[in-house]
């Protein structure tokens, strides 16, 4: 998916809202089963939680028996707390990027392949000349469990379409995890390609967002917790969701959404999403402006 962000950071500021209450132990052996850390990781990255903007790149990766994987999604998302304002870059899997340590263009995707998290976060700071502070890693496959731990969402699907054997009518509709799942891949039979699934994995964000905050979904917080501790992988701890839960909280409520544009071309019979220089220094400064930092 490439817009999967919101919907996990949505669902780990539900756990740090939770942690404050008698469910704290259990919040924690969960998210500690999240934690993995960067090599590159330190002390020092405390400090940026509080009130400076932070960085984070959610990824999710397509891993299936016998495969290595590759990100299906990726999206960076820069939350400033003095603003109060936030940005979502969601980046095409097929966008052509120099990859420093194999001294080649590959697809931004195949940077996991690859060299997983590590390789991942490095070429997404190179291409947008930006620190990535923190990263959450879904997996994909288990992304319909965590839908069906809110009990589902309710989408408004513009036009009917199946993919592989599973039918999605046009209109409004509350679908599951697996239904969800599908509605959040297809992009051969839409005309707007890449675009429109990324419109689509933003409204099940916000659906998931909306449900998420529900009493409702809250009651069910062990099997959230079960499906979030089974399928994501990150390098925040519990401490710093609490954090981002209290201090940066309004921001992420009032998120700007940017595409990045560029031409689908096909180069050594292989396509990309080709992004002109000067389109990646523009949103380059956008997201440096947002995080406090030169041009």
């Amino acid at each position: 998916m490439q817009n999967i962000i919101l919907f996990i950071l949505a669902l780990l500021l539900t756990i740090g809202g939770l942690s404050y209450y008698s469910i704290y132990r259990t919040v924690a052996k969960s998210v500690n089963h999240m934690y993995e850390p960067l090599h590159r990781d330190s002390k020092s990255q405390d400090a940026v939680i509080g009130h400076d903007p932070i960085s984070i790149l959610l990824l999710g990766v397509d891993e299936r028996p016998g495969d290595k994987g590759r990100t299906d999604s990726m999206i960076v998302l820069t939350i400033n707390p003095e603003t109060k304002k936030s940005t979502m870059v969601s980046i095409p899997r097929d966008t052509r990027v120099f990859m420093r340590s194999k001294n080649t263009n590959i697809k931004i995707n195949a940077a996991y392949t690859y060299e997983g998290i590590e390789g991942t976060v490095q070429t997404v700071e190179q291409f947008l000349n930006i620190p990535i502070n923190y990263y959450i890693k879904l997996n994909m496959e288990g992304f319909k469990d965590i839908v069906d731990a809110i009990g589902g969402i309710t989408v408004n699907n513009d036009f009917p379409f199946t993919l592989e054997g599973v039918h999605i009518p046009k209109g409004e509709q509350h679908i599951d995890g697996k239904v969800a799942l599908k509605y959040a891949r297809m992009r051969k039979e839409d005309p707007r390609g890449d675009f429109g699934r990324q419109q689509r994995q933003r409204e099940i964000i916000n659906q998931i967002v909306h449900e998420g905050a529900q009493l409702k979904s809250l009651k069910n917080y062990q099997g959230i917790l079960t499906s979030l501790e089974k399928n994501i992988q990150t390098n925040l701890t519990l401490d710093k969701m609490i954090d981002i839960q209290s201090s940066y909280k309004e921001a992420v409520n009032n998120i700007k959404q940017i595409e990045v544009k560029g031409d689908d071309k096909k180069i050594d019979n292989l396509w990309y999403h080709v992004v002109k220089n000067e389109t990646r220094k523009d949103l380059s400064k956008t997201l440096r402006h947002q995080l406090n930092l030169e041009p």
